[in-house]
Order: C-alpha cells, then structure tokens, then sequence
C-alpha cells in the first residue's frame, strides 16, 4: 500500500470505530477530524411506495439524526472489503460494510456498500462526500 492508502485506511477505520459500540453516547468530536467541515452524508433507501429516498446531512445532522438510535442499541459496522482509488488530492473508496447487534453476532442486520469521497489538504485525509445505500432483494454488494 502506499501512503496515501494507509492514510486512507486509517481514515476509514475510525469512521467505522466512531459509529461501533454498546447503546450509548458516541464521540462525534473524532467525526470532526476525519471529516472536513464541509462535508455531506447522504442516507438512501427505498421509501413505502417503491421510490428511492435520500437524507443530505452535514455533520451536526446526521449526529442528530443517529443519537436517538446509539442511545438505546448495541451497533456495531465492520468493513468486510475496501477499494481505494487515488488521484492527485481526491480520491474515491467504495467500502463493503455489515452491521450487528454485538460485534460476534451471527445475525447481520443489514450489509451494504458506502461511496466515500476524500479530499487531500494540509492536514491529511477528509471525507468531504459519503453516501450508502444497504442490500435488498436485487441489490447486493460486491466489489
């Protein structure tokens, strides 16, 4: 791996660090150093009538958004496959990821793929773009 990959990666683990744990408050103080200030993450989905849905959030958003949900569950997402692409200061990762209840659960609660965009500056690595989308009948994540 080069550099810029590692750096990259460890970009990645944090953010999947950030939002894993036991039902209760999360850190979001580390989302702000991964993350630059102006940032998106996009949730899409399939709404009740068949049409796809999305939720632009910036930071404060989607902390709002997730609190609720962190409170009262056990979440823990793991990455299960990475492909990182790199072009001067840009670069682009898809990222396979699966959600449990604990993290040595069979039972997988939902698997699916997050488009991460990062940006290069002076300090390093920042996702400035993320948006996901989990399997569903017709639709699974692969590499």
């Amino acid at each position: 791996m080069t550099t810029d990959e590692i750096e990259i990666a460890k970009v990645l683990d944090e953010l999947y660090d950030i939002v894993s744990g036991p039902a209760g408050p999360r850190d979001w103080s580390r989302q702000r150093s991964i993350f630059h200030e102006d940032s998106r993450q996009m949730r899409t989905w399939i709404d009740t009538e068949g049409k796809p849905a999305i939720r632009i959030m910036d930071q404060e958003a989607y902390a709002a958004d997730t609190t609720p949900f962190f409170a009262e569950n056990d979440f823990y997402e793991v990455e299960i496959a990475r492909k990182i692409n790199i072009f001067g200061n840009i670069a682009h990762v898809w990222s396979i990821y699966e959600a449990r209840r604990a993290p040595d659960a069979d039972t997988l609660d939902r698997r699916g793929i997050n488009s991460i965009q990062l940006y290069k500056d002076e300090s390093g690595w920042r996702v400035v773009n993320m948006i996901w989308d989990n399997e569903r009948p017709g639709v699974v994540a692969s590499l």
